[in-house]
């Protein structure tokens, strides 16, 4: 039954001595199932038997001769669940493992390479981090942070925009942790004196994971951030990402024209990428050539040409933009306009036909204006291209599970300013906390939305190069829904807290 192509896991009988030579940690993170020892060799069920890099981790890290056998991945998962049930390793186990272990073994300032690489293929080592990562993919994490400080290592996840502490290992765990997702990222092992930038793609659980890595010198050793791209967790539909139907339908519409700049704007960490992502899903059809330039390219979008940006050989936005309208393309987007000479590329592209995306860094949709006028763009030039701006944030989503209503306190409602009245009558929700939001009381994050369209008045202002005030006034006369008030509706709606409304809206009355 071992020799076909592939086993059935659900019609065999599992050998629990080969469940017993490969932690469920291990099994998990590589999604590969144990089912049977034959003279000393584990075999064991992955989805793809072909991988040896798979097979050479698996080696490394259970010490074990194995054969790879086929089996379909639902099965293992099935499988892993049904032998390991919910007992795993916890991260203070295997903490201890690699503190016993010669990983921790101080090693000169300058070691070479060498000495550096033999560090981080510590098995413990590697064993841990995989845990870290494993970890963090299950908790939706979107970075993992590895601090080192003077007596101490932290390793914290950012979940829903909030970071939370993991593990603390032994301080002189870190050179070996470092040194272990250097190796992983392709990056100079033996560089620490310099910031480096990598990136790692690798099977967690079955799931494909992309890790952006980001190494900075600090006082105490380096500090790595590890962005956390997984494409099972983000969804790139503007039906998902917690629009209104009246911001969505207009949306719809504008990214139908054939010209024209629609930006998205807000903050770091606001979703604005994922915001064009969506956009660009949406009308990625075989009719149309799209081309995108990105810094970083973070989501592989089938039927999409991506341009990553590298300053480092002068491949600038500017200069990648000016390339892409000779490839022919009707749909641009530029992952961010910086400069004069990006905002002016894309309004040429604009002016002759193409439908242009892009992002800008201002707190409110109506500041786009004075923004790209402060950087020397003509308001005639304005008005005759950018179609739509959409101003957004992030804000937690109250746990389902642990949500109960409550009363706000007066400081909070007077904090609304001119909304109160239109609050009294409202119902409000917070989350108490539970083991499923791990005590915080939110679980997961939805945007609010703030969609400003420019109709004729507003460009007569434009034009005359008006305040932003005026034009924000002007846009709220024609309709324009505020972040503030996109909040106030989804905290009517139960969807999230009082508290998180105003902390992403502090700038408004």
């Amino acid at each position: 039954m071992f020799d076909s192509d592939a086993i059935d896991l659900s019609k065999i009988n599992i050998d629990r001595a080969a469940i017993n030579k490969l932690s469920a940690s291990t099994a998990r993170f590589y999604s590969a199932m144990p089912v049977k020892i034959e003279k000393d060799v584990v075999w064991i069920a992955v989805p793809d038997p072909s991988n040896m890099k798979l097979a050479d981790d698996l080696r490394f890290v259970s010490a074990l001769r194995i054969k790879l056998v086929k089996a379909k991945e639902e099965e293992i998962k099935n499988a892993i669940e049904r032998s390991y049930g919910k007992e795993e390793e916890s991260l203070g186990e295997v903490i201890n493992e690699a503190e016993k272990s010669s990983c921790k073994t101080p090693v000169a300032a300058g070691a070479d390479a060498d000495k550096l690489k033999e560090i981080a293929s510590c098995a413990p080592v590697v064993k841990l981090l995989n845990m870290i990562l494993l970890r963090a993919v299950r908790e939706k994490a979107s970075d993992i942070h590895f601090e080192p400080f003077e007596k101490d290592y932290k390793i914290r996840y950012r979940i829903d925009g909030v970071c939370y502490d993991a593990a603390h290992p032994p301080r002189d765990l870190s050179l070996a942790i470092s040194s272990r997702i250097k190796v992983m990222a392709n990056l100079d092992v033996a560089e620490s004196r310099l910031p480096q930038d990598g990136r790692i793609m690798i099977d967690i659980e079955g799931n494909s994971v992309d890790l952006r890595v980001s190494t900075l010198p600090t006082l105490y050793g380096e500090s790595i951030v590890m962005r956390v791209l997984d494409k099972n967790v983000v969804s790139l539909s503007l039906d998902q990402i917690g629009m209104n139907e009246a911001v969505k339908s207009k949306i719809r519409e504008m990214i139908q024209r054939p010209n024209g700049i629609v930006l998205t704007t807000g903050p770091t960490g606001s979703g604005k990428t994922t915001t064009l992502y969506s956009c660009l899903r949406e009308i990625n059809k075989i009719d149309y050539k799209i081309i995108t330039t990105e810094d970083p390219v973070e989501y592989d979008i089938e039927g999409i040409i991506q341009v990553a940006i590298n300053p480092k050989i002068d491949l600038t936005f500017a200069k990648t933009l000016r390339h892409i309208l000779r490839q022919d393309p009707d749909i641009i987007m530029v992952g961010e306009i910086r400069d004069a000479e990006t905002a002016e590329i894309a309004i040429q592209a604009a002016l002759t036909g193409h439908l242009v995306f892009s992002t800008l860094h201002t707190n409110d949709a109506p500041g786009a204006i004075t923004r790209l006028v402060d950087m020397g763009v003509e308001p005639f030039l304005i008005t005759s291209t950018v179609r739509a701006v959409l101003a957004q944030r992030l804000v937690r989503a109250i746990c389902k599970k642990c949500k109960k209503e409550y009363t706000p306190s007066p400081g909070e409602m007077a904090e609304f300013g001119v909304f109160r009245e239109r609050m009294k009558g409202m119902r409000f929700y917070k989350g108490e906390g539970c083991p499923e939001c791990n005590g915080s009381g939110y679980k997961g994050r939805t945007g609010i939305y703030e969609l400003f369209l420019i109709d004729d008045k507003i460009r007569d202002l434009v034009v005359r190069r008006a305040s932003a005030s005026l034009i924000r006034k002007a846009a709220s006369e024609a309709g324009m829904s505020t972040l503030r008030e996109d909040g106030l509706n989804k905290i009517s709606e139960g969807i999230t807290s009082v508290e998180e409304v105003l902390k992403e809206t502090k700038e408004y009355i």
